[in-house]
């Protein structure tokens, strides 16, 4: 079977155990599928077994065309879909319960295994830098680039302890039984870092979806709470339309960039007319649930992505596909955290904020809570 950046079958055994084999059909691909098998080999037997569902076990490789071909066991289940999640409560629990369980695994074997590690006040320069590259196409309307400024300079928000994440999380990374987890896909960016990068995706699901994962995975936290976890988590979400309009620009294609100039400024509209569920204090509304939902499904998947999806079968090749704005964002990011500039608030709290080449300091301008313009 083909989807999206991999070719791949199931094979059956003597022995009648069933396996699955992956070809990577581009570079990209490759390369994530040697990541991913990083960070399968850093989940041990001993971190599986903290862990309340299946992960791919890889048995071996052959070379395939100038590439290479990966055998996994084949773990079944049927790939999530977000409407799944949308019309089951107890399914919406189960991926909260899970996505808890990861990030309660210990850090210290991510450094054991050369991991990415990645620190909040990291995090947030990566996010700093991320916003600055979106300015700098001269398409992000200035309001939202005022506010997630805004986001960015509360120190607040940025307070938290990092977490093994998984980094890569969607409807499609989880295999089901029923309405429970019973296998996690895709392991490829698995670190340390921000714990709501790892709950943005479902804040894009329709109804009470997100709550509910959100109030499981809350339940199952054995740490402290970060009470600004959902905020970030928002503004996540938000940022997902500046990496489409970033992939339109460095891409050079017309149609996305309109499209996510489109959606920036209906994003605008949407703030404007809430006046709850704020980033931070300095920051004015952003998005409710429904409306995080309705903008970001209408981004348009990679042609991979929109492949139809097989019923069952565990590492099933859309599961794996590579969006095509997520093209190491945040690796860029941190390279272009050098535009970041550091400087004291008149509390003497340090921030970080990104000025334009040559300006100084003195040329800052203090802001206040976000008015946003009428359309």
């Amino acid at each position: 079977m083909v989807h999206g950046d991999f070719d791949a079958a199931v094979l059956l055994t003597r022995d009648g155990d069933e396996l699955i084999v992956r070809i990577p059909r581009n570079q990209a691909a490759e390369s994530e599928q040697s990541a991913d098998l990083v960070a399968l080999r850093a989940l041990s037997t001993g971190v599986r077994s903290r862990l309340p569902f299946s992960v791919p076990e890889f048995i071996g490789q052959a070379p395939a065309g100038g590439t290479r071909a990966i055998v996994y066991v084949f773990l079944p289940g049927t790939t999530a879909e977000t409407a799944d999640i949308e019309h089951d409560a107890g399914l919406a629990a189960s991926i909260g319960r899970s996505i808890a369980a990861v990030h309660s695994l210990p850090t210290s074997f991510i450094g054991d295994a050369g991991l990415p590690q990645q620190s909040a006040e990291e995090t947030r320069a990566a996010t700093i830098a991320l916003i600055g590259r979106a300015a700098d196409t001269g398409k992000l309307p200035a309001a939202l680039l005022r506010r997630w400024e805004q986001a960015t300079d509360d120190s607040a928000l940025w307070q938290f302890a990092p977490s093994v994440i998984h980094g890569k999380l969607s409807a499609e990374s989880f295999l089901l039984d029923g309405d429970g987890v019973t296998a996690v896909l895709g392991w490829s960016e698995l670190r340390v870092g921000d714990a709501a990068r790892d709950l943005h995706w479902i804040l894009a699901t329709p109804g009470d979806a997100g709550e509910t994962t959100l109030a499981a995975y809350t339940a199952a936290q054995s740490g402290g709470i970060d009470r600004m976890l959902t905020q970030r988590a928002m503004l996540y979400a938000e940022l997902e339309l500046a990496r489409w309009l970033l992939h339109g620009v460095e891409s050079h294609n017309a149609d996305i960039v309109e499209d996510a100039v489109h959606m920036l400024d209906a994003l605008v509209e949407t703030v404007h007319s809430h006046n709850m569920n704020q980033l931070s204090p300095t920051t004015g509304p952003i998005l409710a649930v429904d409306d995080v939902e309705q903008l970001l499904t209408q981004t348009p998947r990679s042609q991979s992505a929109a492949a139809p999806r097989e019923s069952s079968g565990a590492l099933h090749t859309d599961s794996y596909d590579l969006s095509e704005f997520e093209l190491d964002a945040e690796a860029d990011a941190m390279s272009d955290a050098a535009g970041a500039g550091i400087a004291a608030d008149h509390n003497g709290t340090t921030i970080i904020e990104r000025r334009p080449h040559g300006q100084s300091a003195a040329d800052d301008v203090a802001t206040g809570p976000i008015e946003l313009p009428g359309r």
